[in-house]
């Protein structure tokens, strides 16, 4: 144990996710050592990090302005839309560079027992999205009382839900499709999940080689 405002600091990155006390140690530490420069210009970045972070008010991913940078995108594909749980997933699938969609970010997925239902996540903004209540991004154009005009909701004609492949993200993904199936011209479909590639068939557990079996492709 250390003394005063190294531990303090040591103390608060073990708080965080993936940081055990070693780790956190070996920052604190590493900090110690930078020039004062370096040290102010992180306390600045996580200084800013509550007041310039926002949310795009059309997709809900972390976005610096009003919409972030997918939704303002006009190349990507308004009709498609990829429904994940959490910002972070947006990245693995961006990564992939097979996408050229939007997204929906849900905030989670549901687990009654953890006292977390649709309420508490963006479904409701999700249906008005594939209804066209949700406006897209502003033009430049400003109507009579010098409000931006916007223009109308995208028409979406697919939903792709990629919540996670575990009890909570299945559970969301069959809640998602009771709600949306109804929608008139809307295709709803889940992202494929099975045998990881270089995996051994021996170590694939039930679950993982159901749904393999279940989304089987013709050769």
């Amino acid at each position: 144990m250390f003394e005063g405002p190294l531990q303090d600091v040591i103390d608060e990155f073990s708080r965080l996710p993936g940081i055990g006390p070693k780790s956190a140690q070996r920052i604190a530490l590493h900090l110690l050592d930078e020039d004062p420069e370096d040290v102010q210009r992180f306390q600045t970045a996580l200084g800013r990090l509550q007041d310039g972070v926002t949310f795009c008010r059309i997709c809900h991913n972390i976005s610096q302005e009003e919409v972030c940078r997918v939704c303002a995108d006009s190349s990507r594909d308004k009709s498609l839309v990829c429904v994940v749980e959490e910002t972070k997933d947006i990245q693995v699938i961006e990564r992939t560079g097979e996408y050229r969609g939007r997204y929906h970010v849900l905030g989670g997925a549901l687990d009654p027992l953890g006292g977390i239902g649709p309420k508490e996540l963006n479904i409701t903004a999700l249906v008005q999205r594939v209804g066209g209540a949700l406006p897209d991004v502003p033009t430049n154009e400003v109507d009579a009382n010098n409000e931006p005009i916007l223009e109308p909701g995208p028409e979406v004609n697919e939903v792709i839900i990629a919540t996670d492949p575990n009890t909570e993200g299945e559970a969301t993904a069959a809640y998602l499709a009771r709600l949306l199936r109804d929608f008139p011209g809307l295709s709803v479909s889940r992202l494929a999940s099975g045998i990881p590639m270089g995996g051994d068939l021996e170590f694939v557990d039930e679950l993982t080689l159901s749904r393999a079996f279940a989304g089987r492709t013709r050769l």
